[in-house]
């Protein structure tokens, strides 16, 4: 890899204001020589690439755009945009539905190009810089038949899914992405490179675990892996609408007695063109039952076999997939540049109600590419203390997400509307909400993300190490001043 890629930009074009201190303009001289990465401006080559995000309603334009190669980059970045009182956001994999990881007029630090992966196979350790996707991850772990928990987009970005929490398919079985995190090391408001783990700055490393980017800069994180080979029994069950009420009261049923070994959720859409399904199922409405279960294939299979018999699927698609294409199993409905709003809601159970409401509203998507998610958590999620990380909606059962996706500017009114419309349906059966589904929903949905006592614990953090909110562009915890 280059530690000057050719052509690249400096900040020495960059106007400081008139009334700034010299120290700052000395600063910004310095930082043209100690910057590794790439640092792009409006007029730059990749400029417009690098200030788009996966959601495409963002559509922000940043004064400069820092493509940082080390947490030393990240350093200079920082106090660049510090001395200069920038507004700053901090992009690593851009994948996050809120769009803060660009902004207008400020500086984007952003971590995309820093992607190395190191494996201790034997000590069962991977130590993932900050601008890794899931599937950088997951392509250096699985060559020793390795994982830690993580979603089920693989171009996600580490780095956000892991700071809210991270939940996936091996989640029941081995916990949270945070509950796998040993160490990170962070860059702070003031500058400072620090390690946290348990031992060392616990409270910051407690806050991380769930508190999102309002701390610092994590530049890499240091994941406790699993044996879990490199294939497991995994799937598709595709059903008619029409069957939707009673399966979603069997399998609340099913999966409160499943095993942690099985991970079931549930996807209500319209059909894609998917090669296991007949022709007059395609754009039809339906409600997919999307699996995956670890251990021994023949018991697997035991423990799926109710989700496919039960009632007359449309078709199914089940066998024994390589951990890295079921990790990526979901990328096609996911591809950046569609238009996103989400809505989301933690559950204590699927209640009729709950059922009712989510059906009828199924039943006017807005748009084709509208799905509903209804993941089942609980196992090895629930296992650990509330009070062991700053996540703490350990007891939920199930969540749900609202993905409305469109591609035209003039449907916004109508996909949001329809969004909302079931949040608003569906909140009498709501427990909270997790804050990685958040989109810009305002401070008291923040809130909502976290119980009183932790939320109060998490201002304490911020006030020790952001006293002075420089991280806001996220899902924002403010100090107390």
């Amino acid at each position: 890899m280059e530690e000057t890629p050719k052509g690249r930009s400096t900040l020495k074009a960059v106007q400081l204001p008139d009334d700034r201190e010299l120290a700052a303009a000395e600063r910004a001289e310095r930082l043209q020589d100690e910057f590794g990465g790439e640092l792009l401006r409006p007029a730059d080559s990749g400029y417009e690439d690098a200030r788009k995000l996966w959601n495409g309603m963002i559509d922000r334009r940043p004064a400069l755009i820092a493509r940082c190669r080390s947490a030393a980059d990240v350093v200079s970045a920082l106090a660049f945009a510090r001395d200069r009182e920038m507004l700053v956001a901090v992009k690593g994999g851009g994948h996050n539905v809120a769009g803060n990881a660009v902004c207008d007029g400020g500086l984007v630090i952003d971590l995309s190009l820093m992607k190395r992966v190191t494996v201790d196979a034997e000590a069962r350790r991977a130590r993932v810089e900050a601008g890794c996707l899931l599937q950088d991850m997951d392509r250096e772990t699985q060559a020793h038949g390795l994982a830690t928990p993580g979603g089920i987009v693989s171009t996600t970005g580490v780095a956000g899914l892991t700071l809210g929490g991270g939940f996936g398919w091996l989640s029941r079985s081995y916990g949270l992405s945070i509950d796998n995190l040993v160490s990170a090391e962070i860059v702070t408001a003031d500058g400072r490179q620090l390690v946290v783990n348990e031992s060392e700055h616990p409270e910051l490393f407690w806050a991380i675990r769930g508190g999102g980017g309002n701390f610092g800069i994590v530049t890499s994180f240091e994941f406790r892996l699993h044996p879990i080979g490199t294939e497991l029994l995994s799937g598709l069950v595709v059903r008619p609408l029409g069957q939707a009420r009673e399966f979603m009261r069997f399998y609340r049923e099913y999966v409160a007695a499943a095993p942690n070994e099985l991970s079931a959720w549930l996807v209500i859409r319209r059909a894609p063109a998917l090669p296991f399904l007949p022709a007059e199922a395609h754009g039809e409405l339906v409600l997919i039952t999307a699996f995956a279960c670890l251990g021994e294939v023949a018991e697997a299979e035991r423990l799926v076999a109710p989700l496919r018999e039960h009632g007359l699927p449309y078709g199914e698609q089940v066998g024994l997939n390589p951990y890295t294409g079921w990790q990526s199993g979901f990328d096609g409905l996911n591809e950046a540049g569609a238009r996103n709003y989400w809505k989301s809601h933690y559950l204590e159970e699927l209640s009729d109600g709950f059922i009712d409401a989510t059906l009828e509203a199924a039943r006017r998507f807005p748009s084709p590419h509208c799905e509903i998610f209804i993941p089942h958590l609980q196992g090895a999620i629930a296992s650990v203390p509330v009070e062991a990380t700053a996540y703490a909606h350990r007891s939920a059962a199930f969540a749900m997400n609202v993905h409305t996706r469109w591609y035209e500017a003039s449907e916004d009114s109508a996909c949001i509307a329809w969004a909302r419309e079931l949040f608003e349906n569906t909140r009498p059966f709501a427990t909270g909400v997790y804050v990685n589904f958040l989109s810009d929903e305002g401070s008291q949905r923040v809130h909502d993300a976290y119980p009183e006592r932790t939320w109060e614990r998490l201002v304490a953090v911020k006030d020790a190490y952001d006293p002075e909110n420089l991280f806001r562009l996220n899902q924002n915890i403010e100090p107390s001043g």
